[in-house]
């Protein structure tokens, strides 16, 4: 069981510039995994593959790398503490006796709450809850990181279930479309007004667009945000290639993007 420590993390974010590792979906399917295969399965079929990325992370200097976990819930997989308990155990096998921490990744539930559709709020509370107490119950984890939200309400349900589950960090970054707006009309300054109201511990943005369409969203984070930012970009926009998940930007020109978004003031880069 890893020493868990949320002030020295608070601490961390704080005061220097920190770093997540990057896409893994896309890397496992460089290593094989079956287009339309959700990459959590191989946390039990092929945890070779998943320790192999995250130990590149942590090569490459990664402050954290994030748990295979994105698309478990209960509402998805049975057998969800199952996935949960193999893709920490790899994770932590792969940051063993090194400085890098874990982080447990949080998805979307895959169902639109109400009235979009017809989960509850309550319903969706629940699911997260189970997710996140069960990952922290394991003594792994250091942080909890809910990404690609598109839902204003859903990201509220996870920060609530994050609260009331555990006691780690908790981070969160949404998912914008070239509007500027979530899925469900949010603005980047009502997410930052809800996020900080809630106490998250870092917020910002990841996935959806390229690091070059993201600025002016970068650029509200920066303003209105009093909590440190975290942004994850793609490499651009995705594209789908001989049955696989490409991205237009090359290492050289991504690293120039991040260079660029780390000079506006976001003290939290990775990618997505």
């Amino acid at each position: 069981m890893r020493e868990k420590n949320k002030s020295e993390i608070v601490d961390l974010i704080h005061s220097r510039r920190v770093y997540f590792d990057g896409g893994f979906g896309s890397l496992l399917q460089e290593r094989g995994l079956p287009p339309g295969t959700p990459p959590e399965i191989w946390n039990l079929e092929r945890p070779d593959a998943v320790c192999e990325i995250h130990k590149q992370y942590v090569s490459a200097g990664c402050d954290f790398i994030t748990s295979n976990t994105f698309g478990v819930n209960p509402l998805k997989y049975e057998n969800y503490k199952e996935l949960i308990a193999a893709a920490l155990q790899a994770a932590d096998q792969s940051a063993k006796n090194t400085a890098t921490r874990i982080a447990f990744d949080v998805g979307p539930l895959g169902r639109l709450l109400s009235p979009l559709g017809d989960l509850s709020f309550e319903d969706a509370v629940k699911a997260f809850s189970d997710t996140i107490e069960y990952a922290a119950s394991l003594g792994i984890a250091d942080a909890i990181i809910i990404e690609t939200m598109n839902d204003s309400l859903e990201t509220k349900a996870a920060v609530i279930a994050a609260k009331e589950s555990c006691d780690l960090p908790i981070f969160v970054t949404n998912a914008y479309d070239a509007s500027g707006k979530l899925m469900t009309g949010a603005s980047p300054a009502a997410m930052i007004a809800m996020l900080e109201g809630l106490g998250v511990d870092a917020l910002g943005v990841n996935c959806s667009l390229g690091p070059d369409l993201l600025i002016p969203i970068i650029e509200e984070y920066v303003k209105y945000s009093s909590t440190p930012i975290i942004v994850s970009p793609n490499a651009g926009l995705p594209a789908y290639i001989n049955g696989k998940t490409v991205y237009t930007l090359d290492p050289s020109d991504y690293s120039e993007k991040m260079r660029q978004i780390a000079q506006m003031g976001v003290g939290i880069l990775g990618g997505c």
